[in-house]
């Protein structure tokens, strides 16, 4: 232990002084290093604060939730589009009757949009808003996070009471603060409905399946009375201890009998999930990370070359030290040890520097964005573990060119 301490130490100081007298030299072989840590690094970086993100998203959206939809979800140049189009949008009267049908589900809810709508308060207006119009249990299905008020009563959510929910954005364009919205009346399509509750800000969205920020929530008999329907979705979240996809075969099985399909039909509706499209996501994560070790790894390899060269031009300028060493009984293994302890410390030198660079791109991109982005704890130790063996692998050969030097030779040198 104590030995190796010592060959620790000594590494140390010759790095420092190697530092010292050959600062440009050094300095543009430790770059490859860097450079390569600080490619790797921040790929892993960027895609883990992504899937950070996108589970969050998913979590708040139902990750036990099912959509009956028209459409199912997907998209790319392969996505039959011509096999949808004329599928028949889902109505109220079946999701009614299969609301009396489904055994599995704690909650179910019917919602739909109509986006580009106009919000009007006084002289102030918001464009560009979507309406959303849900059933009572709706909240119970998406937890809404209000910044004031409150969510639709029993009575509000089942009736067509003129009450309405706004998203952050909308209710920011027109009141000076949350609780000056309270109670006050906005107009959409000439029809006044009152501000019962705010929502807190929720940023930009991966999957987007609603924006809250630039949605209002409208109980679905009011929005009746305001536009139609329009991209009409059963949202479905499993019973506790109810497995997802036997939800689902239950209600592809009520869905047939509810649309009164014979058994050789083809299903004429889709069962989406979040978890789908997040599994997509994480796939391309995936490639991009796979893309991020590629280009790291080949940055790697011209640093490894640098201080490859580094440690052979020690070698050479320490061969008559390392002949004393030798003639004195030092082993091969302790000058083994001695050299590629200071390659190891010269690739964690410019791996902390990749690294700290990454760092500090996290915490840039946290002030530009409104998502969460983070240099995990694994990355940083994947980081160290990949310098050192860079260390090991590019100091290897040269270190053992000093180990295996003739003392006598060497000391004539």
């Amino acid at each position: 232990m104590r030995q190796s301490l010592q060959i620790f130490a000594n590494s140390l100081w010759m790095t420092i002084e190697e530092l010292k007298v050959n600062r440009l030299r050094t300095f543009l072989s430790l770059l490859g290093v860097t450079v390569g840590i600080f490619c790797i690094i921040a790929v892993l970086t960027i895609t883990g604060s992504l899937e950070y993100n996108i589970r969050q998203e998913v979590q708040s959206l139902g990750s036990n939730v099912i959509y009956i939809q028209k459409w199912p979800w997907g998209g790319g140049g392969e996505y039959p589009w011509w096999k949808y189009v004329n599928w028949p949008e889902p109505t109220f009267q079946e999701y009614k009757e299969l609301e009396k049908r489904v055994n599995g589900a704690s909650a179910m809810c019917y919602a739909f949009s109509a986006g580009d709508q106009e919000v009007d308060y006084g002289d102030s207006y918001m464009s560009g808003v979507t309406l959303q119009g849900v059933t009572q249990q709706f909240n119970q299905i998406i937890d809404l996070n209000f910044e004031q008020g409150r969510y639709f009563t029993p009575y509000e959510g089942t009736g067509a009471s003129p009450v309405v929910i706004l998203g952050a954005n909308i209710w920011e364009g027109l009141f000076s603060n949350a609780s000056d919205a309270i109670g006050k009346y906005v107009r959409i399509k000439n029809k006044e409905l009152r501000v019962i509750g705010v929502l807190q800000k929720y940023g930009s969205s991966f999957i987007n399946a609603f924006d809250f920020d630039n949605s209002v929530f409208i109980p679905y008999f009011t929005a009746r009375t305001i536009v139609k329907d329009q991209d009409p979705v059963f949202m479905v979240e499993a019973a506790p201890g109810v497995a997802l996809d036997a939800l689902k075969e239950e209600l592809r099985g009520d869905m047939r009998a509810v649309r009164r399909l014979r058994p050789t039909d083809e299903d004429n509706f889709s069962l989406n999930e979040i978890s789908a499209v997040s599994g997509t996501l994480n796939q391309l994560f995936g490639s991009i990370n796979t893309g991020g070790w590629f280009i790291g790894i080949f940055a790697l390899i011209v640093g490894a070359f640098g201080i490859a060269n580094i440690m052979f031009v020690s070698v050479k300028e320490r061969t008559n030290i390392i002949g004393i060493k030798k003639a004195i009984g030092a082993r091969r293994g302790t000058i083994l040890g001695e050299f590629l302890m200071e390659s190891v410390i010269l690739c964690l030198i410019g791996g902390l520097m990749g690294i700290f660079l990454v760092y500090i791109g996290t915490r840039l991109a946290s002030g530009f964005f409104s998502y969460t982005v983070f240099l995990s704890a694994g990355n940083f130790f994947t980081g160290i573990i990949v310098s050192v063996l860079t260390g090991i692998i590019a100091g290897y050969i040269p270190a053992y060119h000093a180990a295996r030097l003739d003392p006598v030779v060497a000391i004539r040198s």
